[in-house]
């Protein structure tokens, strides 16, 4: 296809320091839940402070969305709408040592959002890869953009290149690239899924006849097999990384919205969703070159297992995170137990947060913009730290790079060094 976008980038603006912007030392948070999407970081760092909190880098106001951050390279990156006529949604490229505005680069009108309240917008987190820089839009376009000065690359529509069908609330997905493919859900009949060339957008594979959820697809290996683990309408779809081929299935109710990431640790994978169909878990079985998937449990209703689009993190076979549906402002940061659905632990007081893993320590962010340091143990909850990290509406996930969190709302974002 033609190196063209589809819909012309608009281009706001270039800082001028960008050409000397420095390199970060330290591992990268290239995407959304991180290196290696399990929402942990690779840094050997023990996150703590004192009465006075962490330091505070550089904070800023950033207008509405719930796109989270992807930091590489020296550059924070996220997604916002920028005001105007019309407003637009526009990739948003930071200095991640000093918070100054880069580039910004439109991929989208910047209206239409439903069922996120006061501050909707993105829900899509950037993806960072070997110099370009990758975003889906609610409207299930794939933009590739350069990373050091936001320049289109290439784009595809899937509406309108694969008869794509989008979900109600439109697209929440975030773009996932391994090794020299990138992969999205959202085609039409024999071309739901889709594997891109993440240098040039042509599609390498392309199958299957199913209808997208608002969930990132998960990247991971299991008894050796590199797959890709779709959460779609009809529940979970691992196809092969390289060819599409089907795996293995895992059936898993639908209704109105599932968001969460799939969940994996060694041969297990968990999903969940809100709106009263709760969580479950099955053990990845393989037979020579057959997969099966074997439930281990599942547990209905919106209390005890259910994720409405917080992604637990996974550590040492417990899972961590918001559970609970619509407990805005009260729901839980729980421990459960990934081999047997049993909670060990349960604190109210986070609502529809998210959070990361560093080291044995979770950076758990509260809807209210609160951040709490709490060790990942299934022994009892036990908060180390807490500080109002920003203001606003908090429904992102942060990120840990080279011994720094970067955070945000949908008023304002910040760089925190504990």
């Amino acid at each position: 296809m033609s190196n063209c976008f589809l819909q012309p980038c608009v281009r706001f603006s270039i800082a001028a320091g960008l050409l000397s912007t420095a390199i970060a030392a330290g591992a990268d948070w290239p995407q959304y839940r991180g290196p290696n999407q399990d929402g942990a970081s690779a840094e050997d760092v023990t996150v703590q402070w004192d009465g006075d909190g962490p330091r505070t880098v550089w904070r800023r106001p950033v207008q509405s969305g719930f796109s989270s951050f992807a930091v590489s390279g020296g550059r924070a990156f996220t997604q916002v709408v920028r005001h105007g006529d019309p407003p637009m949604e526009v990739c948003l490229a930071l200095d991640a040592t000093n918070g100054e505005e880069l580039w910004t680069a439109a991929v989208g009108v910047g209206k239409g959002y439903s069922g996120g309240g006061k501050g909707d917008g993105p829900r899509s987190t950037p993806t960072v890869n070997d110099g370009l820089v990758y975003v889906l839009t609610p409207m299930l376009v794939v933009h590739a953009l350069d990373e050091r000065t936001g320049e289109p690359v290439w784009s595809r529509d899937l509406i309108q290149q694969h008869a794509g069908r989008n979900i109600g609330w439109r697209s929440a997905a975030s773009p996932v690239v391994d090794g020299n493919l990138l992969f999205v859900g959202g085609g039409g009949a024999g071309q739901s899924l889709l594997a891109l060339d993440k240098k040039s957008g042509e599609v390498v594979w392309k199958g299957f006849d199913e209808t997208i959820t608002h969930s990132t697809p998960l990247v991971a290996t299991i008894h050796g097999q590199r797959q890709v683990i779709f959460y779609l309408k009809s529940g979970l779809l691992s196809v092969a990384a390289g060819t599409g081929k089907e795996l293995w299935r895992y059936p898993f109710p639908f209704n109105t919205s599932s968001a969460i990431t799939p969940v994996q640790w060694k041969d297990i994978v968990y999903c969940s969703a809100g709106y009263g169909v709760g969580g479950g878990a099955c053990r990845i079985v393989r037979d020579g070159d057959a997969f099966r998937a074997e439930e281990l449990w599942r547990i209905p209703g919106n209390d005890r297992a259910a994720n409405h689009w917080s992604t637990p993190v996974a550590h040492e076979g417990y899972l961590y995170g918001m559970f609970g549906f619509k407990k805005f402002k009260s729901g839980p940061l729980k421990c459960v137990d990934l081999r047997t659905g049993e909670t060990a632990w349960s604190q109210k007081g986070y609502g529809q947060g998210n959070l990361i893993r560093v080291g044995n320590r979770l950076l758990a962010l509260a809807d209210d913009g609160r951040l709490d340091v709490v060790k990942a143990t299934p022994q009892g909850y036990r908060r180390i730290c807490s500080t109002q990290a920003v203001a606003g509406k908090s429904w992102s996930t942060p990120a840990f790079s080279d011994g720094r969190i970067y955070i945000r709302s949908a008023e304002e974002a910040a760089c925190l060094a504990p």
